[in-house]
């Protein structure tokens, strides 16, 4: 295959694809590259399988760690199960990629991205994104392609195209815009608070460079003499499709507008129509054509079954303005909050309802110490203060099945809520706590991950956790029929199941914070985007009145069985006097104390103890160890031992100095115990510190303004 180079520049920052050299036998292979940061991504297919009705496709991203020089830890010194940034970008590929293939494709189909080369400046995962079009277009797949992923910064008042890692860190947006000619496909932020105008004009800033890499791709596959695949949809015979419209499309239009009916009852009405139906076909004779058609395929009567519904549930939509449970397209189901529905053993607790769907959220308060390591990963982010996990157990939408751990669906929906709420956690100089919210849906109809964002909005201010505002969310949706477009605000389940867009916008009354937006079309234009942001607004204010009229703020105190923290400094290079050798210091602490401590390299040091007299000790006797004595101090201390020279005093908890038998008293002393003994409580002065560090104290010439200025200082301390 020929070789071609291509570069497209964004304000001096270049994007490579370079094709025709790398992964010969993949069905195409495009290596994209910017500084020094370089992703092959490939894209195979093979026939499909029987019994298929779904697109088959497996997307899968991955980084090796010698793209950043590193080795990986752990004995077998290799890449092991992928980190969650891995999932994340993952799911990111295949949210734009997946609308793009014909539904009606069943051929198995595999995207591998992997991150061959990174630098500390350019992120791998739009450049996956991009990638993997060129690389289904290479393929030769029946595709509604190109299709482009960018990243949008903010940095000042500008926008830029994809920023570094610096940039997103250092400003207020973080936003990957995906489209395809047909119009923006997927957008994912995080922004500090944005008005919904500078996140329409960022989306459409973005779609400008989109539009750019899309002429690119197609310059490089005119180039190879490759054409886009324009593959038409197999014919389907319309005959079932119009015995049931013309049996059931009275009863399911009936069920459509019962709308005191809630999710079960509804499905349950129509899985007794559908089995009616089915009832009434095998009891056709065996040779009629309809009973042979349905007999040899078991899954076609529920597949048009369902296409027969879609559409008279849109139709309604589009023509009455009216959605399956009676709401209007702007409004809210009904919504309630509740917090502190656990112990007090649980830090804070909430439970959220929204409709049918509720989720229950539960924060844990932890110390600087249980702040997750990212060890073992390309990006420069090293460790988390702030954790957000999801649940999603089959109980919550009435199935059984087995439980496994979280997959990429709680992965990322656990990732949303964490980037909603993150711009208002508060500063680990304000609140040092490490913060772990889990959010268990308990019930599922829609927009659980924006549920949970309200659930653990509520369950932060329940266990005192200073939030600076806030946050809410609602999901959006789509109706598209030609060129008409109902906006749906608050989704159900049947209406993102049947629907067009799932858009989650969430923020607090300030502004937005996170988006998500997924396709079942192949693009829209940004007008509608834009009218989707606008209607999520009062809808998100709708729900956030709604709790704060459970709770308004945090909650002054907090559970009594949270860690209580004590921070302080020590300079850095009395760190290993503290820890000791092997350890051993800082272990006799706790276990003496019964706290757990945490220090830092610059010296700061954490106490965490849920009895605060125990922390106080722990810190006495840190402070102590490490508090630098200067000559002519005058200290209460306590005799800890007694040798014939002198005897040893403890000033500080771990800090002892020696008072020579010559500076006991002013007078002879022929025996040390004949004037202390061991536990007598003594004022003593430093007289000295020697040049190994050894403290020589002494007990003359201390004048009683000294001596009730130290008592006065025990007392406090």
């Amino acid at each position: 295959m020929e070789e071609i180079d291509k570069s497209i520049s964004f304000d001096g920052r270049d994007i490579r694809l370079k094709v025709g050299l790398f992964a010969p036998q993949a069905g195409g292979a495009v290596m994209i590259e910017s500084g020094d940061t370089a992703v092959l991504v490939t894209a195979t297919t093979s026939k499909g399988r029987e019994g298929i009705d779904f697109l088959p496709l497996l997307v899968d991203y991955e980084e090796r760690l010698y793209a950043g020089g590193k080795i990986p830890g752990g004995f077998l010194r290799r890449e092991g199960r992928p980190p969650e940034k891995v999932t994340l970008t993952g799911r990111l590929i295949d949210r734009p990629l997946r609308p793009l293939f014909p539904s009606w494709l069943r051929n198995d189909i595999q995207i591998v991205a992997t991150t061959l080369s990174m630098d500390e400046e350019v992120p791998p995962d739009v450049l996956a994104v991009t990638g993997a079009s060129v690389a289904v277009l290479l393929a030769q797949l029946p595709f509604y392609g190109p299709m482009a992923a960018v990243r949008v910064g903010l940095v000042g008042d500008d926008f830029i195209i994809n920023p570094t890692y610096r940039e997103v860190k250092n400003g207020d947006l973080d936003l990957v815009v995906a489209g395809s000619p047909q119009g923006v496909i997927m957008v994912e932020a995080g922004a500090n608070q944005l008005p919904e105008q500078d996140i329409i004009e960022a989306i459409d800033f973005g779609y400008e460079a989109v539009c750019d890499l899309i002429q690119a791709q197609r310059e490089i596959i005119a180039e190879m003499g490759i054409e886009l695949v324009e593959s038409e949809a197999p014919e389907v015979d319309p005959t079932l499709e119009d015995y049931i419209k013309d049996k059931a499309t009275e009863s399911i239009k009936q069920v459509l507008s019962e709308y005191d009916l809630d999710k079960n009852q509804r499905d349950e009405k129509l899985d007794a129509i559908k089995e009616s139906i089915a009832e009434a076909i095998a009891e056709l004779p065996e040779e009629d054509d309809l009973r042979v058609l349905v007999e040899s395929d078991k899954m076609l009567l529920g597949n048009v079954f369902k296409s027969v519904t879609k559409k008279l549930m849109r139709k309604q939509i589009i023509d009455e303005g009216i959605r399956v449970d009676g709401r209007k397209l702007d409004e809210v189901r009904p919504v309630s909050c509740r917090v502190g529905v656990l112990p007090q053993r649980v830090h804070g607790s909430s439970l959220f309802n929204r409709g049918l769907t509720q989720v229950m959220s539960a924060v844990t308060l932890g110390t600087p110490g249980d702040a997750q390591e990212l060890a073992d990963d390309l990006h420069p982010q090293d460790e988390k203060r702030y954790l957000h996990h999801y649940n999603f157990p089959p109980f919550s939408v009435g199935e059984t099945k087995p439980l496994r751990s979280p997959g990429r669906r709680e992965i990322g929906h656990g990732a949303l809520a964490e980037r909603a709420l993150n711009p208002v956690i508060p500063t680990a100089d304000i609140f040092p706590y490490v913060i772990r919210v889990v959010s268990e849906v308990l019930s599922s109809n829609g927009s659980t991950s924006m549920g949970s964002v309200c659930a653990s909005t509520l369950g932060l201010m329940d266990a005192g956790v200073p939030i600076t505002k806030p946050v809410s969310g609602a999901a959006m949706g789509l109706i598209k029929e030609g060129d008409e477009v109902r906006i749906l605000t608050d989704i159900q389940g049947i209406e993102d199941f049947l629907g067009d867009m799932d858009f989650k916008v969430a923020g607090t009354d300030s502004g937005i914070t996170a988006l998500q937006m997924d396709m079942k079309i192949t693009g829209l234009p940004l007008t509608v985007i834009s009218d989707a942001i606008h209607q999520a607004k009062p809808a998100r204010l709708h729900i956030l009145e709604k709790m704060l009229g459970t709770i308004d703020q945090a909650r002054p105190d907090m559970s009594p069985y949270a860690p209580r923290l004590l921070t302080f400094k020590i300079s850095p290079d009395m760190i290993g006097l503290v820890i000791g050798p092997g350890g051993k210091t800082i272990k006799g602490i706790t276990e003496e104390t019964g706290v757990k401590i945490d220090i830092d390299d610059d010296g700061t040091v954490t106490i965490a103890a849920t009895d605060g007299e125990k922390a106080k000790q722990a810190c006495n006797i840190i402070q102590g160890m490490t508090k630098k004595l200067n000559a002519g101090d005058v200290y209460v201390g306590r005799v800890t031992r007694i040798i014939p020279i002198g005897a040893f005093v403890e000033v500080f908890p771990g800090k002892e100095g020696m008072v020579h038998i010559s500076q006991i008293a002013d007078y002879r002393v022929g025996k040390v115990e004949d004037e202390l003994a061991i536990g007598d409580e003594v004022i003593v002065k430093v007289r000295e510190i020697d040049a190994k560090g050894r403290v020589n104290l002494t007990r003359l010439n201390i004048h009683p303004d000294e001596a009730a200025a130290a008592r006065a200082n025990a007392m406090i301390s």
